[in-house]
């Protein structure tokens, strides 16, 4: 299967059994979860994280699930800010489990149930709105430790 699905301006990581989608407005940081989130792997704090796609992804549903694939063009390559452009191992599909948007506008200390969720191309995801000013990291990893929790 090819990259025939929709390309989405966003960042993507396997993380365990599924992706993470990573959304949100230019300097937001997608960049840099991706990179946390690969980094906190290697330090034990994630099972499993290897990059998927920075910058450019084509997601296609397919059999009730969301899948994630790298642009061709940008396949292994991540941004990392103060670093420049590094190549990385990086897997050529997953499904992905979790939406991250970043500097979402309805973040909030204490979000409504409803804000845990979203369609994307039809297929319905959790969801993690993260606020400008919050460290996205530290949510992730709770978010990702809750829902593995059924939660």
């Amino acid at each position: 299967m090819g990259s025939t699905g929709t390309t989405i301006h966003a960042s993507a990581v396997l993380v365990g059994a599924t992706a993470v989608l990573i959304r949100g407005p230019a300097g937001a940081g997608k960049s840099r979860l991706a990179w946390e989130l690969i980094a906190a792997a290697t330090q034990g704090a994630l099972p499993f994280a290897r990059l998927v796609g920075d910058d450019r992804v084509h997601i296609d549903a397919h059999a009730g699930r969301l899948l994630v694939r790298p642009a061709q063009v940008l396949a292994g390559l991540l941004e990392i800010r103060g670093l420049g452009i590094r190549r990385l191992p990086y897997e050529p599909v997953a499904a992905i489990g979790l939406l991250v948007d970043l500097a979402a506008a309805d973040a909030a200390r204490l979000p409504e149930p409803e804000a845990f969720e979203t369609a994307l191309a039809g297929v319905l995801l959790p969801r993690l709105p993260v606020a400008r000013e919050q460290a996205s990291l530290p949510l992730v990893l709770g978010r990702l430790a809750t829902l593995s929790a059924g939660d």
